[in-house]
C-alpha cells in the first residue's frame, strides 16, 4: 500500500534586522540601530553607528531634519560636471587663474566616472571605480588635487541640500613624497650669475642676459617666488627703511596677503645699483622681464650644473637664512608661509651636506 509522504517545507528566511520604531531599525547579530526615512521617492539608509537606543533615537531625528531639508526642486536632477561648473564659478573670484585652470583639468578628469548620473545618485561606488580605475596611474598630487576637486563638489551639493552626505569621505589621499630639492651652494651661485651675465660673448646677448641675472639674484636675494618678483614695483622698495613690499600684482601672492621682508645687504646693494643704472618710475617693474628660463638653462649647461628652476632660488634664500642662524619661524614669515614654520621645518630641515658636515664639529662627547 502506498502511502504519501510529507514533502520538506521551506522555512522562511527571517531577515536579521528588526522593526523597533519608525523608521528605526536593530541588526539582531550586533544590536546595532539603523534608520530608513523615505521622501518621495526616494530612501535613505543609514547607519546610527551605535548600539544605544537613546543616542539612535538622537541621531535618527537629526536624519530626519536633514532629510526633510533637501531640495525638491529641478536641482535634484542636476549632474555631478553640471554642479561642478557652478561650484567652480561661486569659489573662482578668490582663487588664482592657475588654480582655476587646474580645477577644470579635475573636473575633465573626473567627468567620464560620472557621466549621465544625478548628483544624488552617485554612490561610494562610482568614487570606488575613479580611485581603482585612475588612481593608480596618476601622480600623488594630481590625485589630490582630483580628490579635493570630487570633494568639494559633494560638499557643495550637500550645502545646497541635494545629498545627506558625500560619497566620497572615505576615500583616503596617497602618500605625497617630496622632491628632493636642489640648491646651489654659495660658490655655484656666485658662478651661475657670472655666466649668465658673461652670455656667450654678443652685445645683445649680454643685454638680455642682464635683466635675467638681475631676476636670479633678486629670487634668491628675497625668496620671492616667480610671479612676485616679476610684479615687484619701485614704489614696493624702501631704501630708506630697507624693506621691499611683497604683493603679487594684479593677481596678489598665494596666500592673498601683502608681507614685508626686510632687505639684506646683497638685495639693498642689488636694487641700489639697477637704480642708478636708469631712471625708474614708482609704478615701474623692478624685474623688465617675465623668466630667465633660458639663460639659466644655458648658463647650467656651459657649467656642468643642474638644471635649476627659478624656485630653487627661494629654496637658496631659505637655507642659506637658515644656516645664518635665522630661526625657521622668522624665515617662514619672510617666504609667506602662514603656518608658523611646520613647512619649512619640513623641507628645510635638512639643509646641505657641507653645513651638516660643519655643524657635526660643534659637537663633543
Amino acid at each position: 500500500m502506498q502511502t504519501d509522504t510529507p514533502q520538506p517545507t521551506k522555512k522562511a528566511t527571517q531577515s536579521p534586522f528588526r522593526r523597533v520604531g519608525e523608521n528605526l531599525y536593530r541588526y539582531e547579530p550586533s544590536g546595532r540601530y539603523y534608520a530608513l526615512v523615505k521622501r518621495g521617492d526616494k530612501q535613505f539608509r543609514r547607519s546610527l553607528r551605535t548600539s544605544d537606543r537613546k543616542l539612535a533615537e538622537r541621531r535618527l531625528a537629526d536624519m530626519r531634519q536633514q532629510v526633510g531639508n533637501l531640495s525638491a526642486d529641478e536641482d535634484r536632477n542636476v549632474g555631478f560636471v553640471e554642479l561642478a561648473e557652478r561650484w567652480l564659478a561661486t569659489v573662482q573670484h578668490r582663487i588664482k587663474p592657475s588654480t582655476v585652470a587646474r580645477r577644470q583639468r579635475c573636473i575633465k578628469a573626473l567627468a567620464p566616472f560620472f557621466r549621465n548620473l544625478t548628483i544624488r545618485n552617485i554612490t561610494r561606488r562610482h568614487c570606488e571605480q575613479w580611485l581603482t580605475e585612475r588612481g593608480g596611474d596618476i601622480a600623488p598630487q594630481t590625485f589630490a588635487h582630483e580628490l579635493d576637486t570630487m570633494r568639494a563638489v559633494f560638499n557643495f551639493a550637500i550645502s545646497l541640500g541635494l545629498i545627506l552626505a558625500s560619497p566620497s569621505q572615505d576615500i583616503k589621499r596617497r602618500r605625497i613624497v617630496a622632491k628632493l630639492i636642489q640648491v646651489p651652494s654659495r660658490e655655484e651661485f656666485q658662478r651661475l650669475i657670472a655666466a649668465i651675465r658673461e652670455s656667450d660673448g654678443r652685445d645683445s646677448s649680454q643685454a638680455q642676459a642682464k635683466e635675467g641675472a638681475n631676476l636670479v639674484e633678486l629670487l634668491a636675494y628675497s625668496g620671492c617666488r616667480l610671479d612676485e618678483a616679476r610684479n615687484l614695483r619701485w614704489q614696493d622698495v624702501s631704501f630708506e627703511h630697507k624693506r621691499i613690499t611683497i604683493t603679487g600684482g594684479e593677481r596678489g601672492t598665494k596666500n592673498h596677503e601683502f608681507r614685508t621682508v626686510p632687505m639684506t645687504d646683497a638685495l639693498l646693494q642689488l636694487l641700489d645699483r639697477m637704480s642708478k643704472e636708469r631712471p625708474v618710475e614708482p609704478a615701474e617693474r623692478v624685474i623688465g622681464i617675465q623668466s630667465a628660463r633660458k639663460c639659466l638653462e644655458t648658463a647650467c649647461r656651459r657649467l656642468g650644473f643642474p638644471a635649476y628652476s627659478h624656485h630653487d632660488f627661494r629654496h637658496f634664500f631659505a637655507t642659506t637664512c637658515i644656516e645664518a642662524g635665522v630661526d625657521i619661524p622668522t624665515v617662514s614669515r619672510w617666504l609667506g608661509h602662514k603656518d608658523g614654520g611646520a613647512l619649512a621645518m619640513r623641507v628645510y630641515g635638512h639643509l646641505r651636506q657641507e653645513h651638516s658636515y660643519s655643524q657635526i664639529r660643534l659637537v663633543s662627547f
